[in-house]
């Protein structure tokens, strides 16, 4: 490992990434679809997700959803990519700093993504990556946790342990989208348990742990600072590390530097410098942006400043 290096770029860690991106760049649907049907469904989500969070597909799914809207794929890829346009409108901002000409302009974004979703998943309804898409939908017009439940319900009968829409479901249980923090902790720490020790559900735990730290911010900083060093909550952190990061099952697949990388924030924020070694040891160059854009917008400098401090003062497992 370059202790200066941070490469943020999946396809690093991915190079079935990189095939889609370049089938994508070459307009090539079939060899788009030999590399998302070769993968299992959780990684599929991920591949539509980075492939369409880079921006370059221009109206690409358009045409090919056009062409066959009995395409699930197609129709997930059109569906993300209008998602991530009207969100990059919106801005990861709060509501107060979001304006109504931004809101009006994001709303028609998903709500055209919605209409796809709803044409796809009666077509192929049990196509997660479909209702990992409606899941984002659901929070982004405020259709209601019942709905919400509903849309996570048919993830779930679709791939029980569908990481990327879990993530998506994690999200409208916080406060923020009308959600309560006891539900959130409660639902992670109980899909963690029913998921196969070594899967990467151990971080929907450190996720919400993450999530409330942050949302502290707002009313109480002192109390949110203190979060993650509370010696309960660095416990249930270490309870899901065992069952995922530090579980000798744990699989490096697609998703996998993310889950790693929240690991490796969560433990840093809290002084845990003994537990966040040896996560990013197991990371060397790799990191994602979130969830260290939480802290700067810098996340380079932010990732080897917490990095070097682990790699110092904690000793790797």
């Amino acid at each position: 490992m370059n202790p200066g290096e941070v490469v943020l770029d999946p396809a690093a860690a991915h190079p079935e990434l990189a095939a889609l991106r370049a089938a994508l760049a070459r307009r090539d649907w079939w060899s788009c679809r030999a590399v998302l049907d070769a993968a299992a469904p959780d990684a599929r989500s991920r591949l539509l997700l980075w492939a369409t969070g880079d921006g370059t597909i221009g109206d690409f799914p358009r045409i090919v959803w056009d062409s066959d809207a009995t395409d699930s794929t197609a129709a997930a890829l059109l569906a993300l990519h209008l998602i991530h346009t009207g969100w990059e409108i919106r801005s990861g901002a709060l509501a107060q700093h979001v304006s109504q000409d931004q809101f009006a302009r994001f709303h028609d974004y998903l709500r055209r993504a919605e209409a796809v979703l709803i044409d796809a998943t009666a077509r192929q309804p049990r196509d997660p990556a479909l209702w990992t898409a409606r899941l984002t939908t659901a929070r982004g017009l405020q259709l209601g946790q019942a709905e919400t439940r509903r849309r996570y319900d048919r993830l779930v009968a679709a791939d029980p342990h569908h990481l990327t829409g879990q993530l998506q479901y994690l999200q409208s249980l916080c406060p923020k989208w009308g959600g309560t923090w006891d539900h959130l902790h409660r639902w992670a720490w109980d899909s963690m348990l029913a998921a196969p020790p070594g899967a990467p559900q151990g971080v929907l735990v450190a996720e919400a742990h993450l999530e409330h730290m942050l949302g502290l911010e707002q009313t109480d900083p002192a109390a949110s600072h203190a979060y993650l060093s509370d010696v309960t909550i660095r416990e249930a952190l270490h309870q899901a590390a065992h069952r995922s990061v530090w579980h000798p099952d744990f699989r490096r697949e697609p998703g996998w530097v993310g889950t790693a990388s929240t690991f490796a924030m969560v433990f840093a924020l809290g002084r845990d410098h003994a537990a966040a070694a040896p996560v990013f040891a197991m990371l060397g160059d790799l990191a994602t942006e979130h969830p260290w854009h939480y802290l700067e917008d810098d996340v380079v400098t932010t990732i080897r400043r917490y990095r070097r401090a682990a790699l110092a003062t904690g000793a790797v497992r």
